[in-house]
């Protein structure tokens, strides 16, 4: 499912225009990413949370120099999805 899929069946579920939706969709995730770039994790009930994690700093290998590098420390988003959402996902869809 893609972003204008998105928008396609709320548009249709609440008969508000497409314009209106894909506005109201851009601006929630702009506002998701404005708070993870400021540390701000967001938690919506029922959802998840969408949670800024800390990967500490590690040694790599560069195979075509063979050499090691070191990775620094970073921060990088994840979204955690919530009990409900999880057990709704595992009830309802088929294991392939």
């Amino acid at each position: 499912m893609t972003k204008a899929d998105i928008v396609s069946k709320i548009s249709e579920k609440l008969g508000m225009e497409k314009t209106d939706v894909q506005a109201t969709v851009e601006s929630f995730m702009d506002e998701v990413k404005e708070s993870l770039e400021t540390g701000e994790n967001v938690y919506l009930r029922g959802f998840g949370s969408f949670i800024v994690k800390t990967r500490a700093e590690k040694t790599g290998r560069n195979i075509s120099k063979n050499t090691t590098i070191k990775i620094p420390a970073h921060n990088i988003p994840a979204f955690k999805p919530a009990k409900v959402f999880v057990e709704g996902v595992k009830q309802n869809v088929k294991v392939k």
